[in-house]
């Protein structure tokens, strides 16, 4: 697993895919940041991470789109089945290497903090919540993403399929209480919707709610993929 995360993760920069999705990240959500905080005068993140939750939807399928289908792509696949590790450690060491990018971006955000605390005054408990909401969330669409792109050998196909995906489920509880107002989605549906959407969960870290509940649901996100994952890739080596 560890030798799988290694190759993995400096094949990220040496691409341009991991510059790609870092530069464009950072670039935006500080210039989010300048015209939201600096010009803004404000000490809250909040804004600023709610709008990278936005942009995580549209970025993330870079960042994921390659992990198999590159692998699927240039017949490689072979030399991951034949290795003396189990599919759930390949899957796994995947995994923590595209999250380990993301963990990246995060440090390089950790200036706007620092620029604050020169200006004014953080809120240290709403900061820290941002943050682990934004890791959770991040952690959940990776795995995701690695799924979607186990389905397939085509990159562009694997990155859609991600978007189209982490779209749904970030209108999941708006369409969910649009029918439920209406009369046409019943109780128990309604509660199922509030209980997976990932949105809602996110901002109740956010808001400075952060329950063993939530930290244990996005945990779960991420074990339910990565399980995925691994039977879509057990079945392929079997064919």
């Amino acid at each position: 697993m560890v030798a799988i995360f290694k190759r993995d993760f400096n094949a990220y920069f040496t691409s341009p895919i991991g510059y790609i999705y870092l530069g464009s990240y950072i670039l935006v959500l500080n210039l989010v940041f300048y015209l939201n905080n600096a010009l803004g005068a404000s000490s809250s993140v909040a804004g600023v991470f709610s709008f990278m939750l936005l942009v995580m939807m549209f970025i993330t399928p870079i960042l994921t789109m390659r992990v198999f289908s590159e692998e699927f792509k240039q017949k490689t696949e072979q030399l991951l089945f034949t290795t003396p590790v189990s599919m759930s450690s390949i899957v796994i060491g995947k995994f923590l290497s595209s999250l380990a990018v993301f963990v990246c971006l995060l440090v390089l955000t950790l200036l706007w903090p620092f620029t604050i605390s020169i200006f004014g005054t953080n809120n240290v408990p709403a900061l820290i919540g941002n943050y682990i909401g934004i890791l959770c969330l991040g952690a959940a669409y990776i795995a995701m993403g690695i799924f979607i792109s186990s389905l397939t050998e085509n990159q562009v196909i694997a990155a859609v399929g991600s978007l189209g995906l982490f779209i749904a489920l970030f209108l999941l509880e708006t369409i969910a209480m649009m029918f439920y107002a209406s009369g046409v989605l019943p109780v128990f549906v309604m509660r199922i919707f509030l209980f997976i959407s990932i949105y809602g969960r996110f901002i109740e870290i956010t808001g400075g709610l952060l329950s063993l509940d939530t930290i244990i649901f996005f945990i779960s996100v991420c074990a339910v993929f990565i399980f995925l994952t691994t039977r879509v890739l057990e079945r392929r080596r079997q064919s």
